[in-house]
């Protein structure tokens, strides 16, 4: 008995010395929560998109060698990787913060708010952290300073990921993005587990959101080319119309949600956005294009809708007398947090925000591509409030417009977590 007593006294003596951190990173993260709102305000008013966060990065990279900590630069073109190696031996816990802003132009009144343009797709634009990343920037950036704060305390390695494009990069030539760059030049090969957090406009500060298992939808891009037989629009009998076929098409698409797909394990989505065909009102096309995008959770429902998007078209197309071409392009897969990593750090979420401040979120079919670190090794991704309270998350802009906003007092909870999350793991290992 006394054998199996000894091992689990020291366990539990091993995972109390690591908690019983937490109350010198509350006492940090007050100190420095200006400075992260400082640090925030910098990046906001100077934004960079995907692959040109070259100032960013600097910044990023500056402050992490200020702290001692050893850092690799130009990782997957603009990305910054620190490592802090505490005083144990231990396990590596990576964090994670994407740096990129967005081609929209800011419309609130902000004393730090961005006049940055850009020409994007050919078109002049302003250039907005419209996302939060700035934020999620300079709360890692505090993580930083807290724990190499007491590095010979810690029992492991943090590696501290600064990822550039998780919004994708649109230029001519070039799809690219950043977590899967990441992934190809081996950031995760040393990482036992990792973490990262996004910041919610629509979530009331001091509250954290959570899901087990599939959280974020899985993104693709579609295309259809309807190809006809062009016409003379007064008699349509003497052609093949692809207007009428590529409009058949999209009603047929929308049977794959309601007749396809189980709705009662995982929502999806298959949308049209744009449709294109014909130049002149008495003139039927020769062809139509159309793009859509396409929401799933997990790989089985991912491959059925996409055979079901194929069989739909073509075989409408053909009962037209018209031929369909299919395109799917998989950009992120499913963000899907560890079962078994999340339900050991639930205990940590209630820790930070309080038990009454944490909840289980619904299915979101945005995406992210912090997905792809979640199929290399354990990951959770998590919700962090950024909604002033008392807020209306109906009337609050939401992510990606030009009035998007942040109550910047969220923060100090985002610094408490996610270094909570590296000194508990390391407690439990």
């Amino acid at each position: 008995m006394k054998k199996l007593i000894l091992p689990l006294f020291l366990l539990s003596g091993m995972a109390f010395g690591q908690t019983k951190l937490r109350p010198a990173i509350d006492k940090k993260a007050a100190e420095i929560e200006s400075k992260v709102i400082e640090w925030r305000r910098d990046i906001h008013q100077n934004p960079e998109l995907g692959n040109h966060e070259f100032r960013t990065a600097k910044k990023i990279a500056d402050h992490l060698r200020s702290l001692g900590i050893e850092v690799t630069e130009n990782v997957a073109v603009t990305g910054v990787v620190g490592y802090l190696k505490g005083g144990k031996p231990g396990p590596t816990v990576a964090l994670r913060a994407d740096m990129d802003a967005l081609p929209v132009t800011e419309r609130g009144d902000l004393p730090f708010k961005s006049t940055v343009t850009t020409t994007y797709n050919g078109q002049e634009t302003g250039v907005m952290h419209a996302c939060g990343h700035d934020s999620h920037v300079a709360i890692l950036m505090g993580v930083a300073e807290i724990l190499a704060s007491m590095k010979d305390q810690l029992a492991g390695t943090v590696k501290f990921i600064f990822q550039p494009a998780e919004e994708a990069v649109n230029e001519p030539g070039v799809t690219t993005w950043g977590a899967k760059q990441m992934v190809e030049e081996g950031v995760m090969e040393d990482v036992d587990a990792i973490f990262g957090l996004h910041i919610s406009a629509q979530t009331e500060v001091g509250k954290i959101g959570y899901r087990p298992g599939p959280a974020q939808a899985a993104v693709d891009n579609l295309e259809i080319i309807v190809h006809g037989t062009q016409a003379h629009g007064a008699s349509p009998w003497s052609g093949v119309d692809p207007i009428v076929t590529a409009s058949q098409i999209v009603t047929g698409l929308q049977t794959i949600l309601s007749r396809s797909v189980n709705v009662t394990q995982n929502p999806a989505v298959v949308t049209i956005g744009a449709i294109h065909g014909g130049i002149r009102q008495n003139i039927i096309p020769e062809k139509v294009e159309m793009i859509g995008t396409i929401r799933t959770f997990g790989d089985e429902q991912q491959a059925l809708i996409h055979r079901r998007i194929t069989e739909i078209a073509t075989n409408i197309a053909e009962s037209a007398g018209a031929t369909a071409e299919v395109n799917i392009q998989k950009l992120y897969p499913s963000t899907v947090n560890d079962l078994e990593l999340t339900a050991k750090m639930v205990a940590t979420l209630e820790a930070a925000a309080g038990k009454e401040n944490v909840r289980v979120n619904p299915p979101v079919t945005g995406a992210e591509d912090f997905s792809f670190y979640q199929r290399e090794k354990p990951g959770l991704f998590i919700g962090l409030g950024g909604m002033k309270k008392g807020g209306d998350p109906t009337k609050t802009p939401s992510h990606h417009t030009p009035d998007f906003y942040l109550d910047e007092s969220g923060f100090i909870l985002g610094l408490r977590v996610m270094s909570y999350f590296v000194v508990d793991y390391m407690g439990m290992k």
